[in-house]
């Protein structure tokens, strides 16, 4: 069975969009930038739609072939990560198209302030991710670090396969291209094991 969720959330993790901005843990950023930092994440936490959808599937191994109840698939990687795992949670989630608008309004008018909301809206979709896995740690117990395509070896290819299983699309409207990128963009799959 296939569940949906929204979130908000009320505080960015200022760290994690100084990381996305290249900053290292160390390094304390100029006031010019806090300043840009705080009023990109006032506009990117006022633009949020946070969504997500997520089903539970048994798996089974043989070898590294992957039986992940939604398709098959041969990765080493995962295969390392689901280890001792029965069951998975699937699940795809975005932060909304209201980020998208504001790069792509910042991109025209102010390329640092578009930067910095590329990177606040993937600090946001990162808080979500953290947010939705401790729902599914609540709801299933201990958990794996989640996996998404495009990790070590595991195929983008596997997107398909995901967005089929979930009905993405219909229940949370990111759309994926051919070239298996996702729209709204900040948006993210990921197979979480279940210990």
């Amino acid at each position: 069975m296939i569940k949906t969720l929204c979130g908000k959330i009320e505080k960015l993790n200022v760290s994690e969009t100084l990381r996305f901005l290249g900053y290292g843990k160390t390094a304390l950023p100029e006031e010019s930038v806090r300043q840009l930092l705080a009023e990109c994440e006032s506009e990117v936490l006022a633009a949020q739609d946070l969504r997500a959808c997520y089903a539970v599937f048994d798996i089974s191994a043989h070898g590294e072939k992957l039986d992940l109840g939604f398709a098959e698939v041969e990765s080493h990687s995962l295969y390392l990560n689901l280890k001792g795992c029965k069951k998975i949670v699937l699940f795809a989630c975005t932060a909304g198209v209201g980020i998208d608008r504001l790069i792509a309004k910042y991109s025209r008018i102010s390329p640092s302030k578009a930067a910095v909301m590329q990177a606040a809206g993937a600090a946001l979709v990162e808080d979500w991710c953290e947010e939705l896995c401790a729902i599914f740690k609540r709801e299933y117990g201990d958990m794996k670090p989640r996996f998404s395509c495009g990790y070590g070896d595991l195929p983008l290819a596997l997107q398909r396969d995901i967005f089929a299983a979930l009905s993405v699309t219909k229940q949370i409207g990111i759309t994926l291209s051919d070239d298996y990128f996702m729209t709204p963009t900040k948006s993210v799959t990921a197979i979480v094991g279940i210990r």
